[in-house]
């Protein structure tokens, strides 16, 4: 049986389809999740995806953290289970404090769209585990709030324990301090990143590489990796 993974839509959500599709593309069966509820389904891994979520104009994501289903989000990551948090997402995550740091609005007041290449630091992850270490993969970015912040000494924290899963590499888009893209919880099992990678989930459809225009699918590495996380997991 293939693993479920929920995709939890928030009202301003625009990316869960994207979600639900790269789900499918992977291998595991997609279940939509609402906001409003307290049921996860049964679901084995849960995608937080991209979007405007509603409430974004107090500050990205500081609703949707506290919307119901994110009790049991946050009860079900305590326990292990595999969350992925994705644009609005990760602002989610961070709102609901299950990654540290903050996200504010980009260093140059505009709203960024582009395919971003990223340095993978971290491929010990439920969601990397795909990857290797120091890979240079590209997936579409596009926020107007990606600025990654943090203090000081939450900065020594993450980059000593290895909590940084994404850097930017070439450019920096948005002011993340130490290039910071996307980060992991200590235990590996949610992680949260600015970019896309369910945009670059099948060739034809994903960003121009060296092989051809709109060729790119790294991004479906990020949830066969859960797939196999699941799967390892329960045998």
């Amino acid at each position: 049986m293939a693993p479920r993974i929920g995709v939890v839509s928030f009202p301003g959500s625009l990316d869960d389809r994207d979600a639900i599709r790269a789900v499918r593309l992977a291998g595991a069966e997609a279940v939509a999740l609402w906001h409003g509820a307290h049921d996860l389904q049964g679901v084995d891994a849960i995608v937080l995806p991209g979007g405007f979520s509603y409430g974004d104009y107090l500050r990205p994501g500081a609703i949707a953290a506290i919307a119901p289903i994110m009790r049991e989000v946050k009860d079900a990551a305590a326990k292990g289970m595999p969350v992925l948090g994705i644009c609005n997402g990760f602002q989610v995550l961070v709102e609901a404090h299950l990654l540290p740091g903050g996200l504010i609005r980009n260093a140059n007041q505009q709203f960024i769209r582009r395919d971003q290449r990223l340095t993978v630091e971290n491929s010990d992850t439920a969601w990397t585990s795909g990857f290797s270490n120091g890979q240079e993969i590209v997936v579409p970015l596009k926020n107007g709030d990606g600025g990654y912040i943090a203090d000081a000494e939450t900065l020594k924290r993450i980059n000593g324990e290895r909590l940084v899963a994404f850097r930017y590499a070439g450019v920096n888009p948005n002011g993340s301090l130490d290039d910071i893209a996307g980060l992991t919880n200590e235990a590996g099992n949610v992680v949260g990143l600015m970019p896309h990678p369910e945009h670059a989930v099948e060739a034809g459809f994903g960003p121009n590489t060296s092989a051809a225009m709109r060729s790119g699918v790294d991004g479906l590495t990020f949830f066969t990796s859960a797939i196999r996380s699941v799967v390892g997991a329960a045998a």
